[in-house]
């Protein structure tokens, strides 16, 4: 007859002493049993909440042994309180607590003009930073075959660039078609301009408001909307409202992110 061992016990708990880590946010570990790999995002009394790479959450209690953090068991305990620190960028990334700008890429990410490049700095601009790409404007698209040229895109050298009001058959698509290649890529979104980008919801309004064809967009949308005639004030306004990537409208927040995955691509 087959004799059993008494100890049921999993490797991976057995009592062999193991480090205490602190649930700072950010933190990457396993919990074996589950197999539920996450970023720490919040440590509560006796639990601690992780995220995975699909924005699934998970709640676990705070057991001895109850993590693996490369590969190795050890046990969470509860950060020592101090001053609270964002857990997430604006973009939804993961924060990177005290991490430095990187040295500037060689590769850049170009926009349409200073309110595109003011918008994609307030949610992205940490990610930005850590990755070392920069951001430039060409105020409009009507130079960017020569601006390209110039610019001389390469393995080592990536280009994107976010084009407003990019729809089949529109001038700025077939400028799109002209300068895209390996090493450049020219995405953009339906909006007659980025303002449009940000949830209505977001301003407290029903939806944008149509322009009349031939009328400037910016001063009508103001018309519309009973604000001041000042597009610059405006925009101000627009862009205070904007808090992260909730704010905005898929259709941007794709683009962006597809265009920093383009640059910051290994050669």
């Amino acid at each position: 007859m087959r004799q059993y061992s008494p100890d049921l016990t999993p490797g991976w708990k057995k009592s062999r002493p193991v480090p205490e880590v602190p649930a700072e946010p950010g933190l990457v570990v396993e919990e074996p049993g589950s197999g539920f790999c996450g970023a720490v995002i919040r440590c509560e009394a006796g639990t601690v909440t992780l995220e995975d790479r699909f924005g699934k959450h998970r709640v676990f209690p705070l057991e001895p042994r109850g993590f693996l953090l490369e590969g190795r068991a050890v046990t969470l305990v509860r950060p020592a309180a101090g001053p609270v620190r964002p857990t997430r960028t604006a973009s939804g990334s993961v924060a990177v607590p005290g991490a430095r700008a990187r040295v500037a890429r060689a590769g850049r990410i170009y926009v349409e003009g200073r309110h595109d490049a003011e918008l994609v700095e307030k949610v992205w601009g940490d990610d930005l930073r850590v990755e070392g790409v920069v951001v430039e404007y060409l105020e409009g698209v009507d130079d960017l075959p020569a601006i390209v040229e110039e610019f001389g895109p390469g393995p080592d050298a990536r280009l994107g660039v976010l084009v407003d009001h990019l729809v089949p058959g529109s001038k700025e698509s077939r400028i799109a078609e002209a300068v895209t290649s390996e090493h450049a890529l020219v995405v953009g979104h339906p909006y007659i301009d980025v303002w449009e980008a940000v949830k209505p919801s977001s301003l407290g309004i029903g939806a944008w408001p149509r322009v009349p064809r031939g009328q400037d967009w910016k001063t009508g949308v103001c018309r519309a909307l009973g604000w001041p005639e000042n597009t610059g004030a405006a925009w101000q306004h627009v862009l205070g409202r904007v808090r992260s990537y909730k704010d905005l409208e898929p259709e941007l927040l794709g683009r962006v992110e597809e265009l920093i995955d383009f640059v910051t691509e290994p050669a």
